[in-house]
């Protein structure tokens, strides 16, 4: 029986073994005609259903369509040269917009977003009042990224002279 792979373990695999093995700390950089090759195996792959790959519509119908095929790999090859640290040289991956795409699930958000899609007769208090709505909702559900000083690094920065900033 065939074990099936994770896509990123295929997609490490077949970066390795197009471009070869770096150096502890190396960033890889595929070349386009490396990257071609990278696709082509995942391609082959996921044809194969040596690669997992959920059992959605969406993606039955990339299976079906190659050039749709080729598109997802070409992403998914780019998403895990920047997040897998075997290939981005050891760097952790760090989002450059985190939080974006808060709301993108939450049915709430979803529907006040068809709702104005939808309703041509809107006027622009009734936009502005289901926009702020929206805005209110997103922030209720955005993840905060709050950072704390240490009781040891408050005291170190008092020791560097910055007391002024701590009330005692």
């Amino acid at each position: 029986m065939n074990a099936v792979m994770s896509q990123d373990e295929a997609v490490f695999q077949a970066i390795v073994n197009v471009c070869g093995t770096l150096e502890e700390g190396e960033k890889y950089e595929p070349t386009k005609e490396e990257r071609a090759s990278i696709t082509d195996i995942l391609v082959e792959g996921f044809q194969a259903g040596k690669i997992s790959l959920k059992d959605t519509a969406n993606n039955r119908a990339k299976l079906a369509d190659e050039a749709k095929l080729r598109t997802y790999v070409s992403g998914t090859v780019s998403n895990w040269l920047r997040k897998d640290t075997r290939l981005n040289g050891g760097t952790k991956y760090v989002p450059k917009n985190p939080g974006s795409r808060a709301g993108a699930t939450d049915p709430t958000i979803k529907s006040m977003r068809v709702l104005l899609q939808t309703r041509t007769d809107l006027t622009a208090e009734d936009k502005a009042e289901i926009n702020a709505a929206i805005a209110k909702r997103v922030a209720e559900i955005k993840p905060t990224n709050k950072v704390e000083l240490t009781p040891e690094q408050i005291e170190t920065l008092k020791a560097a002279g910055f007391s002024k900033f701590f009330a005692e």
